[in-house]
């Protein structure tokens, strides 16, 4: 299955229902309310799953992409997604793996913009919102995906919800931390 991002670009995502790309119209919508903010950012995808939002990311000008997967299948397709799309002066980087397990080893101060979209169902939200912090540059924003029948609490450790968006099933909470 492939989706397709900006420029009509498509890319390969992994079949099945273990992972679930984010709609276009989400993805659409994330990145409006981003447009001046990408550019040069440093991107932190978590339970990156098709890459898309990665992908969105290095396509409108990221610096640099970190994605963060459990599945080796996603992974590999990530990595090749993201090496097609990378211009020779971005960045990119796929870890296979648990990303309550990952976050503290990341380099701290690090991510403009941090995007988490895990399984609706999981009980990843609090640890691994709360591990963010650490890794955050000044002025970062988190955007974490929800379903909107489950919203997410407006602190999360150090984090403090500015903004909720809804988009049909999926909600986004944007949080920072506070100034």
């Amino acid at each position: 299955m492939s989706i397709r991002i900006k420029g009509d670009r498509p890319i390969k995502t992994p079949t099945g229902l273990s992972t679930r790309p984010t709609p276009s119209k989400v993805r659409a919508a994330v990145f409006n309310i981003l447009q001046s903010r990408i550019k040069n950012a440093n991107w932190l995808d978590i339970c990156a799953g098709s890459g898309a939002m990665g992908a969105e990311a290095l396509a409108r000008g990221a610096n640099q992409v970190v994605g963060l997967e459990l599945s080796a299948i996603a992974c590999r397709l990530v990595n090749e997604n993201w090496q097609k799309l990378a211009k020779p002066e971005q960045k990119f980087q796929v870890i296979k793996g648990d990303a309550v397990k990952i976050l503290p080893k990341l380099v701290p101060n690090f991510f403009d913009l941090v995007y988490f979209d895990p399984p609706y169902q999981s009980d990843l939200y609090a640890p691994v919102l709360k591990a963010i912090p650490p890794l955050l540059a000044d002025n970062a924003l988190v955007i974490a995906e929800c379903d909107r029948l489950r919203p997410l609490p407006d602190l999360m450790g150090e984090l403090v919800c500015c903004d909720r968006r809804q988009y049909g099933q999926t909600a986004l909470v944007f949080y920072q931390l506070p100034h």
